[in-house]
Formats: structure tokens, C-alpha cells, sequence
């Protein structure tokens, strides 16, 4: 039904209710079960259980499945019952499914209960009372009252309404209120920018009342049927869940490889063939690092729950790693970067005249006419008291405000608007028009918006302004930008990023802001965006950082020419129309006090102050988390190299295994548990990290010569473990003293060398933050380790002997070598670690 070409009356009467007494309670039972609560829905949320069941859909996941599937029938095929490998496996993937689930559970809660601190409520009459109730129990036939400061909550038409104003920019991006009439009739292909006589869900009443009856609710109003379109989109994979997943093939494929070589070699060696086999099933598990996805995740949820404490709530746990991956962030102006507070800080031409003039044609509904209305009462301007009779509203075609007032027998028409559309009206002579003009050009330069006032007697009624006006002057208004905005545009240069302002506002302003803040103050406007191509955007793109009188379907193209470019692009926004923008980017901030629900919906975080500097603060914490992913990998993949090595070396020399299966499993679990956690919520050197380029898209995780590192490193540990066994073994003669040196060098060196990766710098140094967890987890590992050896049931399950001073001197001795050869590597500069 097309409502808007209706009377009040027809759409009462089609919609069966009653414009004095609303709907009976029976009625709207009956017509929420059969359309629903006039709620928008969010994205497709899975239950808690899908949540689970989803972390298992992962490559690496699916080996060490099979792994410890194998590893348990060989238990029962041996009729050894030893399932501590199977075990072990099933218990890690289980518990990093169970975080997973949970922290994403988490954030989509802590979203909901920020929905519903701003969810909206409704005045309206049901069985001849007036009531107020939540704004989703409303149905279409309801008869709700509006007044200023009201949020609509649906779609309506009005049946009555008294110089109702309402700001429909969330929805139809026009920053200038829409004056309502509940009179006024329109035709089926009207605008909806265009139409009086209907107010729509998520619009704001800015002045006036009114009385509407609902016509559409939920999914079905304007705003639901944009939001469906976001809704059933799918946004494109983070990088970081790209690596990961590239990451987890390579390494599951290329474990398997080794322990199939080694499987070949130890069978063309005459080892039997089930021994090698298990051998080889308990290589697998140490060589692919099982620990780093419920690492990662751990770390991912730390995030969000640090970045909840700085003003911002993740809603996707991969979310915080790619605003770190972020190159380029497109903020909106008003209240993001700057303080949307509005004051009138310049007048040209006689202030009484231009302000009386001015407050003539005003409503004080918007910020703009509210600065007016402030600045007015504390100069003690005198208002003009003419008898209103006719207004024309503001609209984005014409760009100006007009009233028609009666003084006496005489007609008084006010106007105020954009001076570029007013000067050119007024009569004036060229050197005063020069003179406006330039004085247009000076106060927009220092980034004000700039009002033209100008009025006109008569001495009969006019239908419109085409009179001889007369210019009264102008008025600058400055929005000051945030405090905290200066440092923010800086660390932000200094990490690489380009902050690019997408704005409504005048070029002149817009430029001038961003010089004041520190940004590029070259602009492009979304007139010269209509007249290039896709492509030629995409060529230019990178020339501006200023994008001035955009429309929402410019933003769209804006953030798509920057990712064609390689870019990874932020994107905030508040309205409905800012939406698509925020689905496209690869990372959409939305804003929390200022944003819609629909906005909100889009976007992959939301900021609850609104401030540019929160996203800065997530650029930090960002990187930070992905460097210590790069840290926990690091220690994993070299640790895990240095076993593989020590086993393969060992059996092509013709040697014996230097560890049994079950040493294997536990220097892997003493090594890939809690000294991996605690590089992985390392305290990073904020400077470090911001001074640092952003994660390209197709930059590897082992790039910059991490992967190098990695396998030298490797070889350093698996050839500490192979001289501990060598020298056991023919020293002292002794396979068992052989092993058991090797047991606990491979292990205790593995947790020396997890201070080693934390940074290119000597662990000694002043600038290198403390990690008592780190340290904990060393002492904790070397504990265990020695009490594994010493206690005698559990060397005898170990297969170890018991050492002497003189061996156990040369285990430590070899067990801290790492530390030395690293800091020597450090201390000549050899070294250098790549984050």
C-alpha cells in the first residue's frame, strides 16, 4: 500500500483502527503473532552450539584430529591403554573450540546490551489510555504521539501534526530537518525525502507535534528493507583469518610429509614398523602447532575485552586484527573529529540585523539553529516578533530556509541558507558582491560553515523568494575539533595510515578542518566524483584526503577504489545511509551514541564515545595482538623444528631414538602451552608498534625473513638436544642417561629461547616491558621438568635414569646456550627480528 497518497483518514480506516481510542489489546495480540515485533533482526547470529561445532572447521584441526584418532587405536592395538596422546590432542582442540564459542557468544551479548540502553520506547493509545511501552511491541494500526525529542519508531502516516519537524538524515542523508504536514498529499513516485505527510523508523523528531498511525513495522519500513539488503550480504574473510588458514595448510601438509619421511627412513633403517609409526604419529603432534589456535583466539578475546574497557565493543573476534591491519581510515567530520557542538564564532555585517533576521527564519530544531538561538541570547540581540505565515523548508535541491511573517500591513520574508545560492539573488552592487564573497571565502577557510542571511518587504504575500532581497550578512559557525583529535591524526601518520574525511559539508570547510588537525587538506566533491569512472577514481583516489558533499553511494565507491588499490579500509558512519559503506570496508566502526541500529547491525565494531582517537587506540592493540601472534608462532614452529630435526637426524645417523613417544608429548606440552600464552599477551613498546607500516593483504606471516630465522634457530635446538643424547650415549655409555639429557635439554631450552623471541633488542634492556607471566611459565616448565626426572614413579613411566652432577651440569649448560648465542647475535646486529 502506498501510503503517502492517502488521506489520514483512508489510512485509518484501511488499517481497521481508531484515530480517538487506538487498538484494543485483543487486536494487537492478534497482529503481533501474525506480523512480528517491530524490531529490525541482525545478522543471521548462530546459536552457542553452532558457535562450537564451527571452531572445528579449520584444516589444522582436522589433521590433529585424525592424529589423535590413529594414536588411540594404536593404543588399543598395543593393549597398552595408553591414551594420554588421543587424550591430550582431542582435550586442546576441545578447549579452543569452547573459547572460541564463548568470546564470540560474549561479544555479540555485550552488542545486545548496548542495543538496549538505547533501545527506543513509544507513546502510544491503546484501549483510550495513553501509555508508554517498548518501542518493539508496537503493530501497524497503533495510534502513537510524537513530540520533539521523540524517536520514531516506525513507519507512519501522520493524522495530525502542529510545525512538526523531524531530521531524517539517518535515513536520507539530508543534514537539514523536513517540515511535516499531515495535509498534504503526494504522488506514488514521490522521494521520500520529499514526502511531509509520513514519518519513518529511525528518524528524529526535532521540533513540533504530532499524532501518527503506524503503517509499517519492523523489516517492512524503509529503514528494515535496507538493512535486509545488508543482512543477507556476506562480508569478505579478515586477513588475519586468511593467514591463519594459509598458514595451517603449510604447516599441517609439510608435517606430515616429514613424519612420512621419517616413517620411509626408520622402516628402510629395519626399525619395526608399528614403533616408527608411533614415532611418527607423536612427531606430527609436535610438529604442527596445536596450541596456536586457542592461542590466537585467547588473544583475540583479550582484545576485544581491552578495547571494550577503551570505548569500543568488538562484535567479531577477528575484528581487532584487521583494524591493526588498517591503511586506510575514512571518518566522517561532524562528531567524530570534531566535538559537534556548534557556536556561532563570527558575524559579518551588522550583528542585530544579521541575527534577527536569522532567528526569523529559524525553528531552533537543528545544532545549527540552535548556535544561532545561544549565541543571540548572550549578545541580547532583539528578536523580531512577526506573525509567521508561511515556510519554506529547507531542501538540499535549493539550499536555503525561508519564512513569509506579517509586520503590520506589510509581508516580511527571511531567508538563510548556502551563500553561493543566496549572494548571487540579492540586489547588490558588484563591489558589495565581491565583498560578501570574499568574505564567504575567508570565514570558510578557517573552517566554518557560513549561513547567508537575507529578507525582503513587500506589500503583498509572496508565494516564494523571488524578490529583491537584500543581504544581511553572514554568520560563521565553528565545530570545534576533539582535543584528542591532534595526537590521533599523528599516530596515525606515523603508522602509516592515511586518515581520509568523507563529509556532507562545504569543500572550503572540510579543507580547513583537516589542515587544523594535521591532515591533507586536498579535496574532492562528490560532484567531481559523479563526472570520473570507476577506474579513473581508482587512479586518483589516492591524490585526496579530503572527500566533501558526498552522497552514501559515494562512499561506497570511495572505499571500494581504495581496497582495488591493496588498501585495507576502516570506514565509520552512523546512518542508515551509511551502511553499505560500513559492509563494504573491511572493517566498519560504528557509532554508539550517534548511530542507528541499522549502522550498527554492519558494522564489525562499534565505538561508544564516537571518538576518531578510539580507533587509534584499536590500531594499537590491533597491531599489537598480531606481533604477538608473530611471537607465539616464532617460538612454536623453532621449538617444533628442533624436535622434528633431533629424531630425523638421529635415525638417518643409524642412531637410536633419542626421545620415546611419551617424552615427545610432554616437551611438547610443557613448551606449547603456557610459554606460547604468554607471548601471546606480551606487553608490546606502544612506540614500536606505531611507528610500524601496516600488514599488507599478501604479506605472508613469514615474511621479512621470520621464516629463516625460524629454521636456523630450529636447527640450534634440535642440534643442543642430538650433543646432549651423543654425549649420554657414548660418554657415559648409557642410552637411558642419553635420553633422558636430551629429554631435558630439548625441553628446558625451548623455554629459555621463549625470551629470545620477544623482541631485536637484549632481554636486559630497560625498554623491553616486563612479562612476568612468561616468567612464571619458565619457572613453572623447568619445575615440572626436573620433577618429572627425579620423582621415581614418574621416571619410570618417563623411561628416564637419574643423572648425576656432572651430567646435569652439562644439561644446564646446554640447556641455556640459546640465550647466549641469541644475545651475542643481538649484541652484533646480526639479528634482526621482523615486528
Amino acid at each position: 500500500m502506498i501510503w503517502h497518497t492517502l488521506t489520514g483518514e483512508t489510512v485509518i480506516n484501511k488499517l481497521i483502527s481508531n484515530g480517538e481510542k487506538g487498538l484494543s489489546s485483543e487486536e494487537v495480540l492478534k497482529r503481533r503473532d501474525a506480523f512480528g515485533k517491530n524490531e529490525i533482526p541482525d545478522t543471521k547470529n548462530q546459536n552457542i552450539l553452532l558457535k562450537f561445532l564451527n571452531q572445528f572447521n579449520d584444516y589444522m584441526i582436522i589433521i590433529l584430529l585424525i592424529a589423535a584418532a590413529i594414536s588411540f587405536f594404536i593404543a588399543i592395538y598395543e593393549q597398552k591403554n595408553d591414551f594420554v596422546e588421543p587424550i591430550v590432542i582431542i582435550a586442546i582442540i576441545v578447549l579452543n573450540a569452547i573459547i572460541g564459542g564463548i568470546q564470540e557468544e560474549r561479544a555479540e551479548k555485550a552488542l545486545a546490551e548496548l542495543k538496549n540502553l538505547t533501545r527506543p520506547t513509544a507513546t502510544v493509545i491503546r484501549d483510550g489510555n495513553i501509555q508508554t511501552i517498548n518501542a518493539a511491541e508496537l503493530v501497524k494500526g497503533d495510534i502513537i504521539y510524537l513530540k520533539s525529542g521523540n524517536f520514531v519508531p516506525a513507519d507512519a502516516r501522520l493524522i495530525k501534526s502542529t510545525e512538526l519537524v523531524a531530521d531524517e538524515s539517518s535515513l536520507t542523508g539530508e543534514s537539514h530537518p523536513v517540515n511535516k504536514n499531515h495535509n498534504s498529499l503526494h504522488n506514488e513516485n514521490t522521494p521520500i525525502a520529499d514526502i511531509t505527510n509520513m514519518v519513518w523508523s529511525a528518524s528524529a523528531i526535532t521540533g513540533g507535534n504530532g499524532v501518527a498511525v503506524i503503517t509499517e513495522t519492523g523489516i517492512n519500513t524503509q529503514v528494515g528493507k535496507i538493512a535486509k539488503a545488508i543482512i543477507e550480504s556476506k562480508a569478505p574473510q579478515t586477513p588475519l583469518q586468511n593467514k591463519l588458514e594459509q598458514t595451517g595448510k603449510v604447516l599441517g601438509t609439510l608435517a606430515l610429509s616429514i613424519c612420512a619421511v621419517i616413517f620411509c627412513v626408520g622402516i628402510f633403517k629395519h626399525i619395526p614398523p608399528m614403533e616408527m609409526f608411533m614415532t611418527s604419529v607423536s612427531l606430527a603432534v609436535a610438529a604442527i602447532p596445536e596450541g596456536l589456535p586457542a592461542i590466537v583466539t585467547i588473544m583475540l578475546a583479550l582484545g576485544v575485552q581491552k578495547m571494550a574497557k577503551k570505548n569500543a565493543i568488538v562484535r567479531k573476534l577477528p575484528a581487532v586484527e584487521t583494524l591493526g591491519s588498517a591503511s586506510v581510515i575514512c571518518s566522517d567530520k561532524t562528531g567524530t573529529l570534531t566535538q559537534n557542538k556548534m557556536t556561532v564564532t563570527e558575524i559579518w555585517g551588522n550583528e542585530q540585523t544579521v541575527l534577527s533576521y536569522g532567528m526569523l527564519c529559524s525553528n531552533n530544531s537543528d545544532s545549527t539553529e540552535k548556535a544561532i538561538t545561544n549565541y543571540s541570547s548572550l549578545k541580547n540581540i532583539d528578536l523580531l516578533t512577526y506573525k509567521r505565515l508561511k515556510e519554506i523548508p529547507f531542501n538540499s535541491s535549493t539550499k536555503y530556509m525561508a519564512t513569509i511573517n506579517k509586520k503590520n500591513n506589510r509581508y516580511i520574508v527571511a531567508v538563510k541558507g548556502a551563500p553561493d545560492v543566496l549572494i548571487p539573488k540579492c540586489n547588490m552592487s558588484a563591489e558589495e558582491r565581491a565583498q560578501a564573497t570574499e568574505a564567504n571565502r575567508r570565514m570558510t577557510e578557517k573552517g566554518l560553515r557560513v549561513l547567508a542571511v537575507a529578507e525582503c518587504e513587500t506589500d503583498f504575500l509572496p508565494n516564494n523568494i523571488d524578490l529583491p532581497l537584500r543581504l544581511c550578512g553572514l554568520i560563521g559557525i565553528s565545530d570545534p575539533p576533539r582535543p584528542e583529535i591532534y595526537d590521533a591524526i599523528k599516530k596515525c601518520k606515523k603508522s602509516g595510515i592515511r586518515p581520509v574525511m568523507i563529509t556532507g559539508d562545504h569543500a572550503g570547510t572540510a579543507s580547513a578542518i583537516a589542515k587544523e588537525i594535521g591532515m591533507s587538506p586536498y579535496a574532492v566533491t562528490g560532484i567531481e566524483i559523479n563526472k570520473m569512472s570507476d577506474a579513473e577514481l581508482r587512479r586518483n583516489i589516492k591524490k585526496f584526503s579530503v572527500f566533501a558533499r558526498v552522497t552514501p553511494e559515494h562512499k561506497v565507491r570511495i572505499v571500494r577504489a581504495f581496497q582495488v588499490n591493496g588498501e585495507v579500509v576502516a570506514m565509520t558512519g552512523d546512518g542508515v545511509n551509511d551502511a553499505p559503506a560500513l559492509k563494504q570496508a573491511d572493517i566498519g566502526c560504528a557509532m554508539g551514541i550517534t548511530g542507528t541500529d541499522v549502522a550498527k547491525s554492519a558494522s564489525d565494531m562499534i565505538l561508544t564515545d564516537d571518538n576518531f582517537a578510539t580507533i587509534v587506540s584499536a590500531v594499537y592493540e590491533g597491531r599489537s595482538i598480531f606481533e604477538n601472534i608473530k611471537k607465539a608462532m616464532h617460538f612454536l614452529l623453532s621449538s617444533n623444528i628442533g624436535e622434528i630435526l633431533t629424531i630425523l637426524c638421529a635415525i638417518i645417523a643409524g642412531l637410536p631414538a633419542p626421545l620415546t613417544a611419551v617424552q615427545l608429548l610432554w616437551v611438547n606440552l610443557i613448551t606449547d602451552s603456557l610459554p606460547a600464552l604468554a607471548l601471546g599477551v606480551d606487553t608490546n613498546n606502544m612506540e614500536n608498534i606505531i611507528c610500524q607500516k601496516p600488514i599488507k593483504r599478501n604479506k605472508s606471516l613469514f615474511a621479512d625473513g621470520l621464516s629463516l630465522l625460524i629454521f636456523l634457530e630450529g636447527i640450534m635446538i634440535g642440534t643442543l638436544a642430538l650433543v646432549a643424547f651423543c654425549i649420554g650415549y657414548f660418554k657415559f655409555a648409557n642410552q637411558d642417561i642419553g635420553r633422558t639429557m636430551a629429554f631435558c635439554v630439548l625441553s628446558i631450552s625451548q623455554l629459555v629461547h621463549s625470551f629470545n623471541v620477544r623482541s631485536d633488542t637484549t632481554i636486559f634492556s630497560s625498554r623491553t616491558p616486563k612479562n612476568k607471566m612468561l616468567f612464571g611459565a619458565f619457572v613453572l616448565g623447568v619445575i615440572l621438568q626436573v620433577f618429572v626426572i627425579t620423582n621415581p614413579l614418574l621416571s619410570d613411566w618417563f623411561s628416564t635414569a637419574v643423572l648425576n652432577t656432572e651430567q646435569w651440569k652439562i644439561t644446564a649448560l646446554l640447556s641455556v646456550t640459546p640465550i647466549v648465542v641469541i644475545e651475542l647475535s643481538k649484541m652484533f646486529g646480526s639479528r634482526r627480528t621482523p615486528y
